[in-house]
């Protein structure tokens, strides 16, 4: 993906009026109160071990009745550091993986 392109995808994700998630991702919230955002993960996470530990913090939090997407407890910078093991694990294995803040 070029500069450019990724320029108009960041655009098209930051822009509040455009709800579309991309194809083979799924929007989670993570954090709470004003530190609360939105990202787009994605949809091979759920399967990760990593991702799994937060699932199940999320379940704990606020079990299995949630509406909207799935909202992360954990702080913003701890679910970016555990994005970033995941995608870098993915990458080891040839296979390029984004993760979209909105």
């Amino acid at each position: 993906m070029g500069s450019g392109e990724k320029n108009l995808l960041d655009f098209h994700l930051n822009n509040h009026h455009h709800h579309h998630i991309p194809k083979g991702y799924m929007a989670v919230t993570v954090g709470q109160g004003e530190e609360q955002q939105k990202f787009f993960i994605p949809v091979m996470y759920i399967n990760h071990p990593l991702f799994m530990e937060l699932l199940k913090e999320a379940e704990e939090e606020y079990g299995f009745d949630q509406k909207g997407p799935i909202n992360i407890p954990c702080h913003v910078e701890e679910f970016r550091h555990v994005r970033g093991l995941i995608d870098r694990e993915k990458s080891d294995h040839h296979h390029h993986i984004l993760c979209f803040k909105v």
